[in-house]
């Protein structure tokens, strides 16, 4: 599971304490829509947050089934939350280095980087076209996380482009490196 879905677990319980199943149906809808979290999932954070005491989780009494655990944040949980938010994200680290690597490589390969390039491009604008579906049907949250992953199609989409125009340079540059010159 992605790091930032313990920290959302804990913003959800930030709110108020809860039951595990009701997390992960917060989650769901606030925030996995397109990957909702496994119950298993779920149960494995909570057990990871209880056990570094981000959390508390505590029996409740049912008159009928087995009692149920509810869970709520410490104050240990509420300060790396918060310290959390206040950190910047690393925008698609990995991302651009492997769209180069795979380039490089075809040239490498003696395979034309222009067919990947067209391959990806074509891939890129198929993500596209499916999220400015998502974002005409869906509601603001659906929207906005939409929006965001445009954008970053948008991007690669505009390096694609850069890269397919400076092909014969790195072409030529990368025979030099293998020539040894």
């Amino acid at each position: 599971m992605h790091m930032s879905a313990s920290f959302a677990l804990l913003g959800i319980l930030a709110q108020r304490p809860n039951y595990g199943y009701e997390l992960k149906r917060s989650y769901d809808v606030l925030f996995g829509r397109e990957k909702p979290l496994a119950f298993g999932q779920v149960y494995a954070t909570l057990g990871r947050l209880h056990r570094d005491q981000k959390i508390t989780a505590s029996r409740s009494d049912r008159a009928a089934g087995p009692a149920r655990k509810r869970y709520a944040v410490t104050p240990k949980g509420r300060a790396e939350l918060e310290r959390w938010l206040a950190l910047p994200e690393d925008m698609h680290a990995e991302a651009q280095p492997v769209l180069f690597t795979k380039t490089v490589t075809a040239i490498l390969l003696g395979a034309s980087p222009d067919e990947y390039l067209d391959i990806q491009r074509a891939a890129h604008i198929a993500r596209m076209r499916e999220l400015t579906e998502q974002r005409r049907k869906g509601d603001l949250a659906q929207l906005l996380q939409a929006d965001y992953a445009l954008f970053h199609l948008e991007a690669d989409l505009r390096w694609i482009d850069n890269t397919a125009a400076r092909l014969s340079t790195l072409i030529q540059e990368v025979r030099e490196v293998q020539h040894g010159r």
